[in-house]
């Protein structure tokens, strides 16, 4: 059996570039781990796949490159449970009917009786058939890889088109219409069939700079290498990705520039060119004036353009085309590219023009014919409720002085969204908003938080700049929250249509980050009962917030165990949240940590199966046993010391504080019986519980710790 490499590549007309890379990853996975299902492909040799199977995507092409894939699987052992012996075999120990039928099932005759394996299967004594199953021949096993894996492509938007082969009237239904398929093993053709086409070892690279049309591929190895010599095409996703990163930094940086980052964008233009060849374009100077998130949006939206910005982060008027020819005299690409973004430039200062002729305030009562929801109202009424909830949490603040600016920053903050800019790209509402705002004259407390109400507007992103836009981001995602919760749409699976996963990130972010002096139950309230719901949409949208802060906290790093003890106990004040984690930190590390996270855990379940109330603070003259006395004495002294610094804000302190306890409570739980006969002793003792798991779970459910 021997082991050579694969490649498979099908030729396609252009496709979609956004999909590019997915469809390229997925195809070469699939193919590969099918190979690996039938025995063609060793699964320890695949361990690590970017040594054993490399993808190839381009605007044109799908391909995958595996490794030491064999001609033929090896053979495999069968083992086929059949019946009972007692149904199998009659009294005399000859072959039953039955028996035989479901041998002649499986290919075998009379004679294959006295070869039956007798094994033990529960109660009862069963038949096996034991075999050999010829391994799976590499065409075979292509052909149901090949199809598994087109099957499994994430395609976007299915097209249908008359079949290759030129059969009859048969459709074909692909994500573009497929015009070549390549499957070598070493050099020799692997006869595979899909989508209408049979395989061979020709391809087409560059539609116009390819050396040699088509381009015969010699064998699976050297795929790569012809494609760029004789096709004139980085067959590579990865290597034409990291060429086109190259370009952008040495066209820059001879000018002094740099290009702006995005990855999305580098990896759409690599999924649009075959053989980048990166050149400058210029445009008029006078562009610069419109804001340069205008001009930058447009270039690399509608472009695919880089724009070039200077060592301040400031955009000048170059720009870098990733173009997918490299002619001599790129001067009438050059030219070419100039003349297209020209339009699209001007278009922009067009709108940021006409835009300013009219001031936001202007627009705010056109808001109230913009539909929020249906069940919502519109988004006039919405400006409405955000503005009355970021007035409430100013006052929360005690930042009275800046009610006004809070009040102004609220009731523009969505007005942008009737402007020609923002019409015409929505990514730019908020920033669009400020450049507005500082044109009418407003301060710029007002125009910055019109900009920073969205933030943040993903992980990572910066938070609002000052207490106004604070206030307004804050009252702008409790009033989506609160909204969307009380009308009942909730986020389900993975499924989040309205983003509230991320506007209750953003809240958390800003509350813990900012270490605001709010507390959350204060604010779902008010926003609540501005919205008009009852308290029951805010304690769901609470508890949603601390799934969201549970989930955030693992990601940081923090364990399952210092979360639940923190967020269990649901504390209010978020900002306090990184203080008690490290707290919780500190405490697991003492040597008395387990013992009383083990008792605490005790006392809990003893405490909730407790009936009837239980008393808050014991009564000394109750007391009959030593070690009751003892506790109830380390309380009275160390639960002060707990309580001071837990006042001041040293929960490090007040946890530690409670080491102390552990002798005292072990003593307790070995000498003395909570349940005892007397219902005053018991219930003293239930009080004096009850006491003792208040001083300890101030700062985290410390329960929770226990293993």
């Amino acid at each position: 059996m021997s082991a050579r490499n694969l490649l498979v590549e099908l030729f396609v007309e252009e496709l979609p570039p956004k999909a590019l890379k997915k469809l390229g990853e997925t195809f070469a996975a699939v193919l590969a781990e099918n190979l690996v299902t039938q025995g063609l492909v060793d699964a320890n040799t695949l361990k690590d796949t970017r040594a054993t199977v490399t993808h190839f995507a381009s605007p044109r092409r799908l391909g995958a490159h595996v490794a030491n894939v064999l001609a033929c699987a090896a053979d495999k052992p069968v083992s086929t449970k059949l019946m009972p012996v007692n149904v199998g075999l009659d009294a005399a120990g000859n072959a039953t009917p039955a028996l035989l039928k479901r041998l002649a099932a499986l290919g075998a005759d009379e004679s294959a009786v006295n070869r039956l394996r007798r094994a033990a299967d529960g109660k009862n004594e069963v038949l096996f058939h034991d075999s050999i199953a010829p391994g799976t021949l590499l065409a075979d096993g292509l052909q149901r890889a090949l199809e598994a894996a087109l099957e499994k492509l994430p395609i976007p938007k299915v097209m249908t088109y008359p079949d290759p082969s030129g059969e009859g009237w048969e459709t074909v239904n692909f994500v573009r219409p497929a015009h070549g398929l390549i499957a070598l093993h070493g050099a020799e053709v692997v006869p595979v069939s899909v989508l209408g086409l049979e395989a061979g070892r020709e391809t087409q690279g560059h539609r116009f700079e390819a050396r040699v049309s088509p381009v015969s591929i010699t064998n699976a190895d050297c795929y790569a290498p012809q494609m760029a010599d004789e096709g004139a095409v980085i067959a590579s996703f990865a290597e034409r990705r990291v060429e086109i990163a190259r370009q952008l930094q040495a066209a820059a940086a001879p000018l002094g520039l740099k290009p702006i980052e995005d990855d999305a964008l580098l990896d759409e233009v690599t999924a649009l060119v075959e053989r980048p060849n990166v050149l400058v374009g210029m445009f008029e100077e006078a562009f610069l004036e419109v804001p340069q998130e205008c001009l930058i949006l447009t270039m690399k939206a509608n472009q695919k353009y880089f724009p070039l910005l200077d060592t301040a982060g400031k955009l000048t008027n170059q720009f870098l085309i990733v173009s997918n020819i490299s002619p001599d005299d790129a001067s009438s690409v050059i030219q070419g590219n100039e003349r297209v973004v020209r339009p699209r430039l001007a278009d922009a200062k067009f709108f940021f023009d006409q835009d300013r002729k009219k001031k936001l305030a202007d627009r705010v009562p056109g808001l109230a014919k913009v539909v929020y929801h249906n069940k919502l109202g519109s988004q006039g009424e919405r400006s409405n409720k955000v503005e009355l909830i970021a007035v409430g949490i100013a006052a929360m603040l005690g930042i009275e002085k800046l009610e006004s600016s809070v009040s102004n920053a609220a009731k523009l903050a969505k007005a942008d969204l009737l402007t020609d800019m923002v019409g015409e790209f929505p990514e730019l509402q908020g920033s669009m908003g400020r450049y507005y705002a500082q044109h009418d004259g407003l301060s710029d407390d007002i125009a910055f938080a019109i900009e920073d109400h969205y933030k943040p507007r993903f992980a990572g992103d910066e938070l609002p700049r000052s207490d106004v836009g604070v206030c307004v981001a804050l009252a702008d995602k409790l009033e989506t929250l609160v909204g969307l919760f009380g009308i009942g749409e909730k986020p389900t699976g993975d499924k989040d249509p309205f983003a509230l996963r991320r506007h209750a990130l953003g809240v958390i972010r800003m509350l813990i980050e900012r270490d605001l002096p709010l507390n959350l139950d204060a604010l779902l309230f008010v926003a609540a009962g501005i919205r008009g719901f009852s308290e029951d949409v805010a304690g769901q949208v609470e508890t949603f917030m601390f799934e969201r802060l549970s989930g955030m906290l693992r990601e940081q790093g923090y364990s399952a165990q210092e979360v639940d003890a923190v967020v269990g106990l649901k504390p209010q004040r978020l900002g306090e949240i990184p203080k008690r984690l490290a707290a919780v930190r500190a405490f697991a590390g003492l040597p008395e940590a387990p013992a009383l996270a083990a008792a605490n855990k005790r006392v809990g379940n003893i405490l909730k199966k407790a009936e009837g109330g239980v008393g808050a603070v014991a009564d000394s003259a109750h007391f009959v046993e030593a070690a009751e006395k003892a506790l109830f004495a380390a309380l009275g002294e160390i639960g002060p010391r707990a309580d001071a610094a837990f006042a001041a804000g040293d929960y490090t302190a007040s946890l530690q504080a409670l080491a102390a306890l552990k002798i005292p409570v072990d003593a307790f739980f070995d000498g003395v019986m909570v349940n005892a006969d007397d219902p005053a002793l018991k219930a003293n003792r239930l009080a004096l519980l009850n006491q003792l798991h208040r001083t300890m779970n101030r700062v985290a459910d410390l329960s929770r710790l226990a293993a």
